[in-house]
This record gives structure tokens, C-alpha cells and sequence, in this order.
């Protein structure tokens, strides 16, 4: 009997990070940046009156972009929804890329770059970063005249550091015309720092440059998957003929269009991550545990002046029930990423901190 064959895909799958610990009932989960207060009460009251859950949603998820359009002051006919930003990543791969092109990312950056990249055979170049920032100059000298996208995320996941407004402009700037610019906008929202402008204010009249969108972090809206794109007329156009006919759910889709509405828990949010960011921060910097400074919804821990490692900090936090992220699946030694969880979660973190010393 003759092999069904199939093409040998040579990328790493994605590892998310843990969400149980064996033989612990009760867990806090501070390793996947979701939201440290869930979701807008306006969600839940509006998940109690679905009906028609037996049809199917509208497939250009025409509500959510007319919403967001009204939002964010832009083109309806140039956003597109998706069930995830991973899955808009996927599709802008596979609009764009093939086995002869370049792509650029970062070398600690979201991993579905990457991974969506490899997958429809295009070569990932990777960028250096300087103290794990993004380097615009090490990505310019890696371009090619084989590039075709580069992928960025501002502020950067894992490592919480992000490009200003001028480094970002600058990098467009000096880029090829020709070459794709992804901003993932992912953490726009927590950022409050003076010199940073979102990918979407920068560049909404850009034809060159296309911004991710989601609502798994400050809205979250995680398990419900639903993200957005905005970018030409011409690439969305091009997209939309790409994309499976139903990818937004009818929950996902309404969840999202009430989250946007709900001024007053977003503004909510944003102030506990900054209040918490800057307690975790000082709490973890009394341990010799070095951090970022405070941008997204979550930090980054230096042990090498701690005394203990990253792993063993990591082992003994999962003993007391609280799960963080090892960063060596990005290839960063010595690092653990933590999310800014609620004020419960949190004071149960800082509570434990003495005793893992």
C-alpha cells in the first residue's frame, strides 16, 4: 500500500506557555500577557442575549470593522477581521511571500513571524537587537534585494521594549518602497510613554505598511479569538478573497463590538497595568532582579545579578502555584517574562517573594 506523501515543513511549532501545574487545584497564570481584569462587564451582559447561535456569522465581519472604523477614525474598506492577529499574519505570508523571498524579524520577536514565514518556504533573516531592543540599523543591513516583509511587534514581545515614534518613522524611511512594513500593535494601548506613537497613527495613509490589531490583551477577549488588520485598499482586497469564509465567530465578532464601547473599563485597565507594573518593578529590583521599563502588560526579570537562577525562580514560583514564562524557547538565557496580573494575583506574587531567597 503506496504513503499518502505530504511536504516536510521545517519550522518549529509554537509552545505556548504553561497553563496547569500537577497536583495544584489553585493556579496564577502570569506567562501568557493576557488581561489582569478580564473582560468589559458590557461583554457578559451582552453574551446572556445571543440567539441564532445555529447560524452562521456575517463573513466580513461587517459590524466589528464598521465599529472599529468609527473608533479609530479610519477606512472601513481598508481593515480586515480575523480570528486572531496570528491568523492575519498568516494570510498577509501567504499573500505575499514565496520560496525565493527574504523575510527580516528581530531575533527575540513573537514567534509566529517566523513560524508563518517558514511555513510557505520563504527565508527568515534575523535582526540583532541592542540590550533586546530592536536595532533599525541591523535591520536595514540585513535587506536584501530578495526582501519582501518585515515584521516587527511595538512595544516587542517577550522582551518589553519598543521603537519611538521617530525610530519607527526612520525605519519606514529607509526601508525599500517595496518592502512590506508589519507593525503588530498588539500592546498599543498600555503604552504611555511620551515618545512612542502606535503603528496605526503613524502610518494609516501608508500603502507600504500593514498594522495588527487584537483584542486578547487589554480587551480580553483571548479564548474568543478575534484580531484585525488595517492596510491599502488593494492588500486587504487581496486578503479578504484569502481568508476562510467564516473565521470570526458571531460571539467573538459581538464581544469585540462591545468592547470597543466600553470607554470607562479600558481607561480601568490601563491604569491598574501602570499602578502594578511600577510595584512589581521596584518589588522584583529589591531581589537584584532587573527589569524593563514599564511599557506593555508585562515585565521582563534579569537574573544575573540575583543570586538565584531564572530556572530555579521559575521552579520555586511553580511550587507556590504561580506560573511565569521561560524566555530559552526565544533563545534568551537567564530571563523569565511575567505578566501583570490582578491586584489578588499580584499581591500573592510579591507575598511569596521573600521566600524564594
Amino acid at each position: 500500500m503506496q504513503k499518502v506523501i505530504f511536504r516536510k515543513i521545517g519550522v518549529k511549532s509554537y509552545k505556548p506557555g504553561r497553563s496547569v501545574l500537577l497536583n495544584k487545584k489553585k493556579v496564577i497564570k502570569l506567562s501568557a500577557n493576557e488581561s489582569a481584569l478580564g473582560f468589559s462587564p458590557r461583554v457578559k451582559k451582552k453574551l446572556s442575549k445571543i440567539g441564532l447561535l445555529s447560524k452562521y456569522p456575517d463573513s466580513q465581519s461587517k459590524s466589528l470593522r464598521r465599529e472599529i472604523s468609527k473608533k479609530f477614525n479610519c477606512n472601513f474598506d481598508q481593515i480586515i477581521c480575523g480570528s486572531g492577529s496570528d491568523e492575519i499574519i498568516q494570510m498577509i505570508c501567504q499573500l505575499f511571500l514565496t520560496k525565493s523571498d527574504e523575510v527580516i524579524v528581530p531575533k527575540f520577536s513573537f514567534l509566529m513571524y517566523r513560524i508563518y514565514s517558514g511555513i510557505v518556504g520563504a527565508k527568515i533573516i534575523y535582526s540583532k537587537e541592542n540590550n533586546f531592543k530592536v536595532s533599525v540599523n541591523d535591520i536595514l543591513k540585513k535587506v536584501t534585494q530578495k526582501t519582501k516583509i518585515v515584521f516587527l511587534a511595538n512595544p516587542n514581545n517577550p522582551t518589553a521594549t519598543y521603537l519611538s515614534a521617530l525610530e519607527l518613522k526612520d525605519l519606514r524611511k529607509k526601508l525599500r518602497s517595496n518592502i512590506l512594513l508589519v507593525v503588530d500593535d498588539a500592546y498599543e494601548e498600555y503604552m504611555l510613554n511620551k515618545d512612542y506613537e502606535s503603528g496605526l497613527k503613524l502610518f494609516k495613509n501608508k500603502n507600504n505598511v500593514f498594522v495588527l490589531r487584537t483584542f486578547s490583551k487589554i480587551y480580553g477577549l483571548a479564548s474568543l479569538r478575534v484580531g484585525w488588520g488595517y492596510g491599502s485598499k488593494e492588500i486587504v482586497k487581496a486578503l479578504m478573497k484569502i481568508k476562510p469564509p467564516f473565521n470570526v465567530t458571531k460571539i467573538g465578532e459581538l464581544s469585540a463590538l462591545e468592547s470597543l464601547k466600553d470607554k470607562k473599563f479600558i481607561s480601568k485597565s490601563i491604569k491598574h497595568n501602570k499602578k502594578w507594573a511600577e510595584i512589581l518593578k521596584s518589588k522584583f529590583e529589591k531581589f537584584n532582579i532587573n527589569t524593563n521599563e514599564v511599557s506593555a502588560n508585562f515585565l521582563l526579570l534579569n537574573f544575573d545579578r540575583c543570586k538565584i537562577s531564572a530556572q530555579k525562580f521559575k521552579k520555586k514560583l511553580e511550587r507556590k502555584g504561580i506560573i511565569v514564562r521561560s524566555l530559552e524557547i526565544y533563545g534568551i538565557k537567564n530571563r523569565l517574562r511575567v505578566t501583570i496580573g490582578n491586584s489578588k494575583e499580584n499581591n500573592f506574587l510579591i507575598k511569596n517573594l521573600k521566600s524564594m531567597f
